[in-house]
């Protein structure tokens, strides 16, 4: 799995004793590859992660493209490996958004899915979803059978209790928006996203590194990082009730330091050109201020009230 994985597996790497091989990024490659994964495969590999959506900057990894390198690994070394997508927000885009890529049950070397509701799916948080190619795909020693609740129950889960509200929440969106109320809610915020990578390379100052085409997700970077950083611009857009991540990328890109935005339903045009204009402001109160306490807005400026 590439670096770039969402920390949950890490943990699950811990948690099982699996030896994790994680591939790292480099200059132009952000996110895992055919060729990077298959390099990395033996006798003892138990899969490989292939994430639709990375975490750090919405791109898709290419799943067919790495299934044909691990097909072509097979035939050379006999190691058959099978694919898990990791689609925790692309399970939610990708079938709505880009019918065509096939990431899906169409690779026959996918085992298994999963995705969360409380991304892209447009529940609250806690619920989540995985799916087999089928029944020998999740072996039987790893699901309990339990009879005293009047019938005889399978369960795979970890807990056994949980909330039931999140489900019933999914269930009724699927039933409200159906296919084509999921596809109209995920294109406004595609469009939404794109408009503001769109606007935020033309500032001037700053780099795409994705521009929303994937995931409505999108990520970039100071072209010259020499008066300020990120961060800083980050910290001031949270005086502004922005909350606007910025981190380095992990191994071995360490030294790139980038801005993240996630535009979800809800986030409109019209909040996406405040967003913007806060962004620009920041910008050149920073730039006009190298090196010296800045302040939170251009000299003479009247401080409104926090408003969104």
């Amino acid at each position: 799995m590439g670096a770039n994985v969402q920390v949950c597996w890490e943990k699950f790497c811990r948690y099982w004793q699996v030896e994790p091989r994680l591939v790292p990024m480099a200059p132009g490659r952000l996110h895992l590859t055919g060729p990077t994964a298959a390099a990395r495969c033996d006798e003892n590999t138990i899969g490989v992660v292939a994430v639709m959506g990375s975490t750090m900057d919405g791109s898709y990894e290419p799943v067919l493209q790495i299934s044909q390198e691990l097909d072509r690994l097979q035939a050379s070394s006999g190691h058959d490996v099978p694919i898990h997508v990791d689609g925790a927000s692309g399970g939610f885009v990708a079938p709505f958004l880009h019918p065509a890529v096939e990431w899906d049950f169409r690779v026959p070397r996918v085992a298994s899915i999963n995705t969360s509701g409380h991304k892209y799916g447009l529940v609250y948080p806690g619920v989540g979803w995985v799916v087999w190619r089928d029944a020998s795909a999740l072996p039987d020693d790893l699901v309990f059978n339990v009879n005293y609740l009047g019938g005889n129950m399978p369960t795979f889960a970890l807990n056994f209790s949980r909330p039931g509200s999140q489900v019933a929440a999914q269930y009724y969106n699927f039933l409200r928006l159906g296919f084509h109320g999921y596809r109209r809610v995920q294109q406004a915020s595609q469009d939404v996203a794109m408009y503001m990578s769109a606007q935020i390379a033309g500032m001037g100052p700053f780099e795409l590194l994705t521009d929303g085409s994937e995931l409505p997700v999108f990520a970039f970077r100071l072209r010259d990082p020499g008066n300020y950083t990120v961060f800083d611009l980050s910290e001031r857009l949270r005086e502004g009730g922005w909350l606007v991540p910025a981190y380095t990328f992990p191994a071995d890109l360490q030294d790139m330091a980038v801005i993240r935005i996630v535009v979800r339903n809800g986030f409109s045009k019209n909040l996406a050109d405040h967003f913007l204009r806060d962004l620009r402001t920041q910008t050149e109160v920073l730039a006009a201020h190298p090196g010296q306490t800045v302040p939170l807005l251009p000299e003479g400026t009247a401080r409104g009230g926090f408003a969104h």
